[in-house]
């Protein structure tokens, strides 16, 4: 892959909120508000998971945008009340509300992610769905994860097309399937790819609620799968504009190692915090960076 086919490429993680990478992503010492700026500091993207639950105040977006570098992009969820609640039926003012009140992010938004529910079937959904997409503004643009297999049909590929939405590439592969390649067929709709290794989410808790694992460290790896999701992305590299590719702690156990992981089979480096970077003190990092090679 050719430098101008990498910089096409963002990759980061699902969210930047969790106190597991407390002290082996970000240093034991920093206040979670800090997180998200020393996140930027490392991974180029992040998908925000906070709008999926409700809607962000005007604060919290501009901060957002005053913590990030300029090249910073963002991915955002659409709040499950449009997608879970309302299932896209009679949502035009919850989705002009939520619109609004990210505007503040525009200029680092790249993509708003429509996740829809398992249980929203092509059966029922196929007219509530076209006549939400079709009403989407211009001015942004969507990505929609279906989770259930009935909608792979070719006259819904169509219209995403029309509507120029991109279907979302969504591996949530069973742990014990971990060492198989996902073959099952994935149509590119857009001039976007977006990619998001999910894993198994049956991993996070036991029957009772509680926590299996913690997340702060890979936990297994699925080797066959990140070489094909590479694969399939190289295939297509070539006739898209970006590729976002979003990790959840869920696929390996520690989303910032699968990012670089992935990073590394499509041919490029992403460097992670160092031990010492782990363990300086705030008040100590910002001395340090006094002294850092200026870049180009």
């Amino acid at each position: 892959m050719n430098l101008t086919d990498q910089q096409k490429i963002r990759i980061g993680a699902c969210a930047w909120s969790f106190p597991e990478w407390r002290g082996s992503f970000y240093p034991a010492e920093l206040p979670d508000s800090e997180w998200l700026e020393f996140y930027a500091r490392y991974l180029p993207a992040v998908e925000i998971d906070s709008t999926f639950y409700s809607v962000p105040s005007e604060n919290a977006v501009r901060r957002w945008v005053e913590v990030t570098p300029a090249s910073f992009r963002f991915s955002c969820k659409l709040p499950r009340e449009i997608t879970h609640v309302c299932r896209l039926r009679d949502c035009t003012a919850e989705l002009n509300a939520f619109l609004h009140a990210i505007e503040p992010l525009e200029s680092k938004l790249q993509v708003i992610l429509i996740q829809l529910p398992p249980s929203f079937t092509a059966k029922d959904g196929r007219q509530p769905l076209r006549k939400f997409l079709v009403q989407l503004p211009k001015g942004f643009r969507f990505a929609i994860e279906f989770r259930h297999p009935g909608w792979h049909r070719p006259h819904v590929i169509r219209l995403l097309e029309q509507c120029r939405i991109c279907w979302v590439w969504a591996d949530t592969s069973p742990l014990n399937e971990r060492n198989l390649a996902p073959f099952e067929f994935l149509p590119r709709t857009t001039d976007l790819l977006y990619l998001r290794l999910l894993g198994d989410y049956a991993t996070k808790y036991d029957g009772a609620g509680k926590f299996i694992h913690h997340y702060d460290k890979l936990l297994w790896k699925r080797e066959a799968a990140l070489e094909s999701w590479a694969l399939k992305t190289e295939r297509h590299i070539a006739e898209v504009r970006n590729v976002w590719a979003f990790v959840s702690n869920h696929f390996e156990g520690f989303a910032p190692e699968t990012a670089q992981r992935l990073a590394q089979r499509l041919g490029y480096e992403l460097p992670l915090p160092s031990q010492v970077e782990r363990e300086t003190a705030p008040q100590d990092r910002s001395q340090m960076d006094l002294f850092k090679e200026p870049t180009a």
